[in-house]
């Protein structure tokens, strides 16, 4: 007698105890036919919930894009076995809630959550910093050059805690802020606080580690520096990094502001380094990545590189992937890489998530989900990708996007290599949402609705 393959007996599990079923449930015959939205609506009436949440699926770790009976037919797999699936709420897509228009190309944004208020930053081409308050209103923007601002545009900025704040750009420096703001309803302040030294080329990006009071950023000149934000820590500015104006500015000014040099340069990179940051469980070794194809690990100790991974194309952007042991980097091939870089790996390349029209040049990973991450490009959109959405190909493993984002300001549809609308920067808040900054000259906040818990 041939096996019933229109059905099979499931059983389902979930790692997040807000929606496992009670231990007590067996396993359930199921239609072959279902695809997620189907067995959604199944674990959904075994929850007992009116309000549907939409659910993803993995058989052994891979996420079910199928009906089951593919699947199964695919894999080889007996309809008479008992197949355990593995069930957790689906990442949708986040939707348009705000754009905060600038008057320049916006190159880098920040988020501030978990103190009370809520505050995004900007830095800008304009080479001004902006706080705003989500009711789009500017809470606090930084002086010009001639007040101690940036003195061109502005390329990377980053809050280090509530208070304070790092910026870089085509000035070839690095400036540390004070930011404070009141509680009553007296205006909030950007106040210099030092000024940073030590690149001969424009700094493209930086990385903070608050508790160690250090900041890395990478430079177009293909060094990486080090540095503290204690300016008793850090030691005097090169004065041959300084400009006359600098210089006139120090001497003239009735209270300069403190310029210091880095703890460390680190040089091994032969183009310009795009991106760094510090390994996630250990602030001692750093990486970076630059347009010379190479992701390189530095003890930072010692101040020497220790490994060098090397792709197929140009490097510019990173975010680490900590409960993967892996670092996503964002290329010139219009993909994002994943890559293992642990001395022991024997494969350096675990994954590509293609999709991508253009180079991509900021990542973010999901605050609430380990598996995924979005990347900004400059094709003029944003994609969300969950890396356990995967498709065999011969050259390796192949991911694909959930989620694409346009930019509000183009009605969110596609321009020719995104003329006018290219993404500069990504960053994913769990309370702000997804928040980016482009060529449009806004910053623009999608969020997911909540579901009902």
């Amino acid at each position: 007698m041939a096996p019933d393959i229109s059905r099979v007996r499931i059983r389902f599990k979930s790692l997040h105890p807000d929606i496992a079923l009670p231990d007590k449930t067996g396993s359930i015959l199921i239609n072959t036919d279902f695809h997620r939205s189907g067995l959604s609506q199944v674990v959904n009436k075994l929850l007992g919930r009116e309000k549907q949440i939409p659910f993803i699926f993995l058989i052994n770790g891979v996420l079910l894009q199928t009906s089951l009976h593919e699947y199964l037919t695919q894999k080889g797999i007996s309809f008479e076995s008992t197949i355990e699936l593995e069930y957790s709420k689906a990442t949708m897509k986040p939707v348009h809630v705000g754009s905060f228009v600038h008057d320049d190309w916006v190159s880098s944004v920040d988020v501030l959550s978990n103190t009370g208020r809520e505050r995004i930053l900007s830095g800008s081409y304009d080479g001004l910093l902006r706080v705003w308050s989500m009711s789009s209103q500017i809470t606090a923007a930084s002086p010009g050059a001639s007040d101690g601002g940036h003195t061109a545009s502005i390329k990377a900025a980053r809050f280090i805690s509530p208070t304070q704040i790092a910026s870089s750009g085509f000035d070839r420096t690095i400036r540390i802020w004070n930011y404070s703001e009141n509680d009553d309803l007296s205006p909030a302040a950007l106040i210099p606080q030092i000024e940073l030294y030590g690149h001969k080329a424009m700094v493209l990006a930086l990385a903070v580690h608050q508790p160690s009071s250090r900041i890395l950023s990478a430079s177009a000149d293909q060094s990486v520096g080090l540095w503290s934000t204690n300016e008793a820590d850090a030691p005097a500015a090169p004065e041959s990094c300084l400009s006359l104006r600098d210089i006139k500015r120090r001497e003239t000014s009735s209270n300069p502001t403190p310029q210091r040099g880095p703890l460390a340069l680190l040089k091994s990179h032969t183009e310009p380094v795009s991106s760094v940051l510090f390994a996630p469980h250990d602030s001692t070794v750093a990486y970076s990545a630059s347009w010379d194809h190479g992701l390189k690990t530095w003890d930072l100790t010692t101040a020497t590189a220790v490994d060098t991974r090397v792709i197929s194309h140009s490097i510019f952007s990173l975010v680490a992937l900590p409960s993967l042991n892996l670092v996503a980097a964002g290329t010139s091939g219009r993909d994002v890489t994943l890559i293992d870089p642990r001395a022991s790996a024997t494969n350096i390349v675990a994954m590509t998530l293609k999709g991508h029209t253009n180079d991509v040049v900021s990542l973010a990973t999901d605050p609430d989900n380990t598996n995924c991450l979005a990347s900004g490009s400059h094709d003029g959109f944003c994609r969300i990708w969950d890396i356990r959405s995967v498709k065999a190909e011969k050259k390796g493993s192949k991911g694909q996007c959930m989620h694409t984002i346009g930019r509000q300001s183009n009605g969110g549809k596609a321009r020719e290599a995104g003329h006018g609308i290219k993404v500069f920067g990504v960053v994913w808040d769990s309370n702000v949402g997804l928040v980016s900054a482009g060529e449009d000259k806004v910053v623009q906040i999608n969020r997911t609705k909540e579901s009902e818990a």
